[in-house]
C-alpha cells in the first residue's frame, strides 16, 4: 500500500507528485533561489528545512549541500547520502510518521508551487546527447537510406554528440526560430534565412551524479551509482540546416540554438519500482561488446506524451492534443549502457553534467517522438481545428509530459517540458 501524505494534494490520483516521488528542483521565490522539493502542489524549501532544524539528523554534508542554491552539491555526495536525505523527506512529509508539532513547522517552509518560479536544477557543465532509439534512428534512416536505414555501427555502439550546454533552457522559456544557412535542393545554391524545418524531439535525460576523475572508466555495473536523477528534455532540431550541415561531422547549428528541459528531477529511486528488462533485441542482433553486459531490469516503464497547441488552438479555447505517446522502455540501450560507454575511453563525468537519450519513439504509428519521422504517414498530422503540421509554426506551443504507472503503484510524474516558438529576428 503507498504512503500517504498529510499534505492532501499529495494524494490525489492525478497529482504528479506523490510521496513516493519527491523530485528535486531549484525554484526562486521572494528573491530567494533555494533547493525544494515537489510534494503534491507545493514546494518544500530545503534551505529552509536545514535552518529550522528538521534535518538535524543528518549528515554535515547533506545539511550543507541542502543549502545550496543548484543541486550539484547534492548530486556530488552519491547514492547513500541521496537515500538517507530521500528518507527523512519522506518522514517529515508522511501521514504515518508526522505529528502535529512537526506538521506546523514543516508547513512553515512549503511554497505553494502556483508561486514558485523554477530555474534550472544545476549548473550543467556539459551536454551529451545519444541516439539511443533504434525506432527513431530506423525511420529517419530510410528518408536518406531506404534500402540501408541503419549505420554499420548502430547496433554495437551508443551513437551520441556533444551538445551546446549554455543554451540549455527550463520549461516554459520562449524558442526563437533559429537562423541558418539552407540548401533546398542540389540544384540551387545555400542561403541564409530563418529555418523553415523547425522541429521538436521528445527525450529523457539524465544528471550525473559523483562521476569519475579524468582517465578512470565506470564499470556498467557501477553506472546507476552516477545517476542522479532523469528529467524531460526537448532537442529543439531545424531540420533543413541539420540536413545542409551535418556532413561530416554531426549536428552543429541545427541543435545547439535551444534545448529544454522540465524543472524537476525524479530521483532514480523513485523509479526503481517501475523497472522492466529492456525490449528484446530482434533475432541476429549482436549481444552488446562485455564492458556494456545488459543489467537485469535497465530499462524503465515510463510513458512519454507529446502535446501540440497551435495560435489557433489557443483562441479558440481548445487545450493542447496529443499528437504521440511512446515509452521509455523502447530505447536500445540503457541509460547505464550509455553512461559506461561515455565514460569506456576515460572521459570525466561531472555533478551535474546532462546525458540525453535522444529521440524515443516506438515502432508504432503514434509512437512517434518527433515531426520529421511522422513523414512516412499517408497524411500529415491534422490538429483538432483541422490545420495540419509537417515542421512547427511560429506560435506552436510544444507540451513534453510524462509518468510511470504500475497497478497498486502510485503515479510517479515528471511535470512538463513546455516551450513556445516565436519568430525568427529580423
Amino acid at each position: 500500500m503507498a504512503l500517504t501524505s498529510w499534505i492532501a494534494s499529495a494524494n490525489d490520483s492525478n497529482s504528479d507528485f506523490p510521496l513516493a516521488n519527491l523530485p528535486y528542483g531549484v525554484f526562486r521565490h521572494a528573491d530567494k533561489t533555494r533547493i525544494g522539493v515537489a510534494i503534491g502542489d507545493q514546494v518544500l524549501d530545503l534551505h529552509a528545512c536545514a535552518t529550522a532544524g528538521l534535518l538535524d539528523t543528518l549528515s554535515a554534508f547533506i545539511i550543507h549541500a541542502c543549502t545550496a542554491s543548484v543541486l550539484n552539491p547534492l548530486m556530488s555526495l552519491g547514492p547513500h547520502p541521496w537515500s538517507a536525505l530521500r528518507g527523512k523527506i519522506t518522514e517529515l512529509l508522511s501521514a504515518e510518521h508526522a505529528d502535529e508539532a512537526k506538521r506546523l513547522r514543516v508547513a512553515s517552509v512549503l511554497v505553494p508551487m502556483v508561486e514558485a518560479e523554477m530555474q534550472l536544477p544545476a549548473h550543467i557543465g556539459d551536454y551529451t546527447d545519444f541516439y539511443a532509439s533504434i525506432h527513431h534512428a530506423t525511420r529517419v534512416g530510410k528518408l536518406f537510406r531506404p534500402d540501408n536505414p541503419l549505420l554499420p555501427n548502430y547496433k554495437y555502439v551508443p551513437i551520441g554528440y556533444h551538445g551546446r550546454a549554455s543554451s540549455i533552457v527550463a520549461s516554459g522559456h520562449e524558442i526563437r526560430r533559429p537562423s541558418g544557412q539552407t540548401r533546398p535542393s542540389q540544384d540551387a545554391a545555400p542561403s541564409f534565412g530563418p529555418a523553415r524545418s523547425l522541429d521538436y524531439e521528445l527525450e529523457v535525460g539524465f544528471f550525473i551524479g559523483p562521476g569519475n576523475s579524468l582517465g578512470s572508466p565506470i564499470p556498467i555495473g557501477e553506472a546507476e551509482q552516477h545517476i542522479f536523477g532523469l528529467c524531460l528534455v526537448n532537442d529543439w532540431s531545424a531540420r533543413d540546416i541539420q540536413s545542409w550541415e551535418y556532413q561530416p561531422l554531426g549536428p552543429f547549428l541545427a541543435k545547439n540554438f535551444a534545448t529544454t528541459i522540465s524543472p524537476w528531477v525524479v530521483p532514480i529511486e523513485a523509479l526503481a519500482p517501475y523497472r522492466v528488462s529492456a525490449a528484446a533485441r530482434p533475432d541476429g542482433d549482436p549481444e552488446a561488446l562485455p564492458y556494456m553486459a545488459s543489467q537485469e531490469k535497465a530499462a524503465f516503464d515510463l510513458t512519454l506524451e507529446v502535446y501540440l497547441q497551435s495560435t489557433q488552438m489557443l483562441q479558440e479555447g481548445l487545450p493542447p492534443a496529443r499528437v504521440s505517446q511512446g515509452n521509455m522502455r523502447d530505447l536500445y540501450w540503457s541509460l547505464a549502457q550509455l553512461l559506461t560507454h561515455h565514460a569506456s575511453n576515460g572521459c570525466n563525468l561531472r555533478p551535474g553534467d546532462l546525458l540525453a537519450t535522444g529521440t524515443i519513439s516506438g515502432p508504432d504509428e503514434g509512437s512517434e517522438g518527433c515531426l520529421l519521422e511522422m513523414k512516412h504517414r499517408a497524411q500529415p498530422l491534422r490538429l483538432p481545428t483541422g490545420e495540419t503540421r509537417v515542421f512547427l509554426h511560429d506560435g506552436d506551443q510544444v507540451i513534453f509530459r510524462a509518468f510511470a504507472q504500475r497497478e497498486g503503484l502510485p503515479r510517479i510524474g515528471f511535470g512538463e517540458c513546455s516551450g513556445i516558438v516565436t519568430a525568427a529576428l529580423g
